[in-house]
């Protein structure tokens, strides 16, 4: 998929899998509409809901990781922004019918590149840096420590042996 192209919940995803710095894991809630993440930005604890493309709370995570940026209104609903990320990073240009959109979409050019995988989006995510990995959940057999025994051993509640 085309960076220039992305929005909503798959734009908000890849900004996420950019900030790979400080986001450890990705939830999907809400049908898989709304993305939540777990993760620690200088001293600031995340904790829930990540919608940098409705929300500038959010979006401000990218802003300040801009070394340098300028932007144009170029009028019929689309704004340019190009910014430049990291002391040494190469000037991206990202547009969008907002400030906020166009500075995302640059971002997610600067981490990788002009295109993007297509995505499941409904899968839990942890980050190894630029890698993600699905997070499976944990069957009950495999979360307890014991395997069940047909005689009680598990869950028996038994007096400790006399010496």
């Amino acid at each position: 998929m085309n960076t220039s192209n992305l929005e909503g919940a798959t734009l908000d995803y890849w900004v996420a899998r950019g900030l790979h710095d400080f986001i450890r894991e990705i939830h999907f809630t809400d049908s898989g509409e709304t993305l939540s993440i777990r993760g620690n930005d200088r001293g600031k604890a995340w904790d829930g809901r990540f919608l940098p493309s409705t929300s500038w709370e959010a979006a401000s995570v990218v802003l300040e990781r801009a070394c340098r940026l300028e932007m144009t209104d170029l009028g019929r609903g689309e704004v340019r922004c190009t910014a430049v990320f990291g002391k040494d990073g190469q000037a991206v240009e990202g547009r969008g019918p907002s400030l906020r959109i166009a500075l995302l979409r640059a971002f997610v050019r600067h981490s990788f590149g002009e295109t993007v995988d297509d995505v499941y989006l409904r899968h839990p995510q942890t980050l190894l840096g630029t890698r993600s990995e699905s997070i499976s959940e944990q069957t009950a057999v495999s979360a307890t420590g014991d395997v069940p025994v047909p005689e009680g051993r598990i869950g028996d509640v038994r007096s400790p042996p006399r010496p």
